[in-house]
């Protein structure tokens, strides 16, 4: 199992809204989160709207790709995907993995 963590921005007079949506996720999709491979899934969002992102997953490129095909993943992205500050992508297009540096068991 992977550990990927990833960065994304939410614009700043948008942030409350975006907490808004998370605190209802469509019941779809999170089973299609699930059904693609992705464990542990968290995000976090500090006030200046940088939103970290943490999952466990076998294959990244492979859960992404799984959702992708995934037709409430589009309605989802569609709905998001004006609330954050990356330009020309959907947000889950937009997520690049950092590099893990050190983990603690």
């Amino acid at each position: 199992m992977r550990r990927i963590c990833f960065i994304l921005h939410v614009k700043p007079d948008r942030i409350e809204e975006y907490k808004a949506r998370h605190a209802d996720v469509w019941p779809e999709m999170r089973r299609a989160l699930q059904d693609a491979g992705w464990r542990n899934y968290s995000l976090f969002l500090r006030p200046d709207g940088t939103l970290v992102g943490y999952l466990e997953c076998e294959d990244f490129d492979a859960c992404r790709a799984a959702m992708a095909e995934k037709e409430v993943n589009a309605r989802w992205q569609a709905e998001m995907g004006d609330l954050f500050v990356e330009p020309g992508a959907a947000p889950d297009e937009a997520m690049r993995p950092i590099e893990e540096v050190f983990h603690l068991d």
